[in-house]
């Protein structure tokens, strides 16, 4: 068993420490979803069930029509998620080998989007979604995901990934005879679905927290997102906050199943383009 110098273990124990905060919100999030009204009554809280209380779980079904959220959210977060790797591939594949004019100026204004805060632009959005009546009725899918179809970031992310591909397989590719679009999803896409896959848990992840853009678009119950939909569940937080946390758990559980199966490739995406 090799020793650990003085220093590796300080590393260990700072970055242990500083976890504690990040990790400690979901792990009381789990936790007071089965604690009893007792438990979360108490002062101060107890950070141990002292009784597992699962009737919590099964309560936030009574109260809240979770399955539809869930389906709503799942929507909502793959059709997003879908398009914004499809038109970052196409997007970096042209700011990366595609000879354009001012092809450099354009991607820089591409990329000063990303300054842009969401809130500056999300009136000029409601307005426009509302205009073409897509905030109700059956189109209410198409109007929360519609000005999500395109990222920036993935963009920036997947060009600098493309763009550690060696001169000489991109020729020898063009040389068997591969147009543009061969070369891309049977050369380009498959060598690089680290980056590719980074690029879908972080879209995933931002679209299936969305909380603004639903709250102010829908109108109608049966396009509620899985955020909006719990938040009604604060209405008992007095009396049961345990349903509210229960909720909350919930509402987690995709994001924990995306985060732990997909940290590899977040890691390796988001260093692909590091030495160059």
């Amino acid at each position: 068993m090799k020793k650990l110098s003085f220093g590796q273990v300080a590393v260990y124990v700072v970055l242990g420490l500083a976890a504690i905060p990040v990790l400690f919100p979901i792990y009381y999030g789990f936790v007071g979803a089965v604690m009893g009204p007792g438990d979360l009554a108490t002062y101060p809280p107890a950070l141990v069930p002292h009784e597992l209380h699962w009737k919590n779980i099964s309560d936030v079904f009574d109260s809240v029509p979770l399955g539809r959220f869930y389906v709503n959210s799942a929507v909502q977060a793959g059709v997003i998620t879908v398009a914004q790797i499809v038109t970052s591939i196409l997007a970096a594949y042209a700011f990366a080998f595609l000879r354009l004019p001012a092809k450099a100026v354009t991607f820089a204004l591409f990329l000063a989007t990303l300054m842009v805060p969401w809130e500056a632009i999300i009136i000029p959005n409601y307005l426009a979604i509302s205009g073409w009546g897509l905030a109700r009725g059956g189109l209410t899918y198409l109007g929360l995901v519609l000005p999500f179809l395109a990222s920036a970031f993935g963009t920036f992310l997947l060009r600098q990934a493309f763009l550690q591909f060696p001169t000489e397989l991109r020729d020898a590719a063009v040389i068997d005879g591969c147009g543009h679009w061969r070369l891309l999803w049977r050369v380009i896409v498959p060598l690089s679905k680290p980056s590719i896959a980074a690029v879908g848990v972080y879209v995933f992840l931002s679209a299936w927290n969305q909380y603004f853009w639903p709250l102010i678009l829908i109108r109608d119950s049966d396009f509620q997102t899985l955020q909006i939909g719990i938040s009604q569940l604060n209405d008992a937080e007095v009396a049961q906050p345990g349903l509210v946390l229960a909720g909350v758990a919930l509402s987690l559980l995709p994001t924990l199943a995306v985060v732990l199966f997909g940290q590899r490739y977040i890691v390796r995406g988001l260093t692909a383009g590091a030495l160059r």
